[in-house]
């Protein structure tokens, strides 16, 4: 599996054989910046796609051959549409998964207790999401996952142990966070793109185009797309034999610590 470790070592061992190839034949300059444009396109594949394991561990999908899939819903709660997601998950009698973004669920401290009143599972989607986040240090990190995780301590009693990277986005500095958090990092297999779909039914068909066995299905419940066609998916999904189950069952794992 590529990571980010054995990719260092690769690209060290080819730099040393790079400059021990020009001090013999005079390597050509361009062969030094191929070198680093290559090993920065690995390094964005690795921090872009949380699947890619690069930098970190996470549970993007579970294993098994059985009609089983999990939703999931991000950057909530919020007026808008986390009470008509709630709605419709409650009429299908559906379980899912909210990562919810401290600052959201400080705003809307009724709707997150909704969310864990109606029976879905709650994890950390940090406390800011911010577009920097990114790029703060670890220490900075995981003061931002700590406000969130105080959060949900004191108003639903609940010590977290699931969180969802925002944007998805993995590096040094979060492994190290979530580490020191005692954190599980979750990610996804089928990511719906809601939050820039235009088009209703062609959304719909991209989601049933993805079922598959183990899929760990992200939404936004934030998006009115979503309210659009989550119902219709729900149904599509059970008249194809697929159990919509919480996602703890999905993976075996359990979404708090005692």
């Amino acid at each position: 599996m590529l990571t980010f470790r054995n990719t260092n070592i690769v690209f060290v061992v080819l730099l040393s054989a790079l400059i021990v190839l020009d001090l013999q034949y005079e390597v050509p300059v361009l062969s030094y910046i191929l070198l680093a444009i290559s090993y920065s396109l690995i390094l964005f594949y690795g921090s872009y796609f949380v699947h890619s394991q690069f930098y970190m561990k996470a549970i993007c999908k579970a294993d098994t051959v059985e009609k089983k899939i999990a939703l999931t819903f991000d950057d909530g709660p919020l007026n808008n549409y986390t009470p008509q997601i709630l709605s419709i998950l409650e009429a299908c009698k559906v379980r899912a998964t909210f990562f919810c973004i401290g600052k959201n669920a400080a705003m809307h401290a009724d709707l997150l207790k909704q969310v864990h009143e109606q029976g879905h599972i709650i994890g950390s989607h940090s406390y800011s999401h911010g577009f920097w986040f990114d790029l703060l240090s670890s220490k900075k990190m995981e003061a931002d996952l700590q406000q969130a995780h105080h959060l949900f301590q004191n108003e639903l009693g609940l010590n977290v142990k699931w969180f969802r990277p925002p944007y998805g986005v993995t590096n040094p500095n979060l492994k190290k966070a979530v580490e020191r958090m005692g954190y599980t990092a979750i990610g996804w297999n089928v990511r719906s793109m809601d939050t820039v779909a235009k088009d209703d039914q062609g959304l719909l068909n991209k989601l049933k185009q993805s079922l598959k066995p183990g899929g760990i299905f992200l939404f936004h419940d934030t998006m009115a797309v979503t309210v659009s066609v989550l119902a219709d998916f729900i149904i599509y999904a059970q008249q194809q034999g697929y159990e919509i189950t919480p996602l703890d069952k999905l993976l075996n794992l359990q979404p708090y610590a005692d």
